[in-house]
C-alpha cells in the first residue's frame, strides 16, 4: 500500500528545483503533518519516513535527549520522532527567558524548553498545522505547564512582535521552507538584542550537485 496516501495526488516528479510548485509542496507538508498529528504513521512513529522499524526513543537518545526527557515525551505523547537533532543542547535557555520554537509540532521541544525557562519564562511555539497546534496544547496540559503557548502561523511570517524573544529554537523544520532567507530575516526580527538561535536541521552542501529525482517530489519535501 502507498505509505503516502495524503500526498499521492501530488506525487509528481519535478523537472528542476526551480520548477517546484512551492504552494503544492507547502500543502503537502501541512497535510502530512496533520495526518501524523491525528495518529497516522505518515512521518513519525512506526512506518514513518525514516523507516518502519526505527526505534524513535533510541534515535532521540542518540540525539542527546535524556532518559527523563524521553519519559516525559512518552507520557505526554509529545515525542513523535520528527526531529533530527537536539537544539536545546546548545540553546542555553536560562530561567526567565522568552523562547520561540519554530515549527513546534506536537510540542516536545517546547515542553522541555518551558521547564528550562521556568515559571518566570515563556515558550511560544509556532506551527502552520492546526492539528499539530491542537495536539501540542493537549500535550502541554498533560505536562501541567502554564508557561507555554502555541500560535498558528508560518515561520516565514511569524506571529510575534519585533524583539519579543530571547532564544529561538528549531528542530528539522527550516529545511521544509521554500524561502529560507525569509525565515532567517523573521528570526532576527523577533529576537531581542543579544538573542540566541539554536537550530538543528539537515542541509545540502553546495558541492553536492543537484537533488536526485527521488528527492524532487512533494512527499520527499515533507520528510
Amino acid at each position: 500500500p502507498d505509505p503516502w496516501p495524503v500526498l499521492a495526488r501530488r506525487r509528481r516528479p519535478m523537472a528542476a528545483e526551480g520548477d517546484m510548485d512551492a504552494d503544492a509542496i507547502k500543502r503537502g507538508i501541512r497535510d502530512a503533518y496533520a495526518e501524523t498529528a491525528r495518529g497516522k504513521s505518515i512521518l513519525g512513529g512506526p512506518g514513518g519516513c525514516c523507516g518502519g522499524d526505527r526505534d524513535y526513543d533510541l534515535a532521540s537518545a542518540n540525539l542527546g535527549y535524556s532518559a527523563d526527557e524521553l519519559a516525559l515525551g512518552k507520557e505526554t505523547d509529545a515525542n513523535l520522532g520528527l526531529g533530527c537533532g537536539n537544539p536545546l543542547k546548545v540553546a542555553n535557555i536560562a530561567p526567565g527567558d522568552v523562547v520561540c520554537d519554530l515549527g513546534s509540532g506536537p510540542g516536545f521541544d517546547s515542553i522541555l524548553a518551558a521547564r528550562q525557562a521556568g515559571p518566570t519564562g515563556l515558550v511560544i511555539g509556532v506551527d502552520m498545522t492546526p492539528d499539530m497546534i491542537s495536539k501540542a496544547r493537549a500535550n502541554v496540559a498533560k505536562a501541567g505547564l502554564k508557561n507555554v503557548s502555541f500560535r498558528l502561523g508560518d515561520i516565514e511570517h511569524l506571529p510575534l512582535a519585533d524583539g519579543e524573544v530571547d532564544v529561538l529554537i528549531s528542530n528539522c523544520v527550516i529545511n521544509l521552507s521554500q524561502d529560507k532567507p525569509q525565515v532567517m530575516r523573521e528570526a532576527y526580527r523577533v529576537l531581542r538584542a543579544g538573542g540566541r538561535v539554536a537550530v538543528s536541521d539537515v542541509v545540502r552542501r553546495k558541492d553536492a550537485g543537484p537533488l536526485p529525482e527521488s528527492l524532487r517530489t512533494a512527499e520527499a519535501m515533507a520528510c
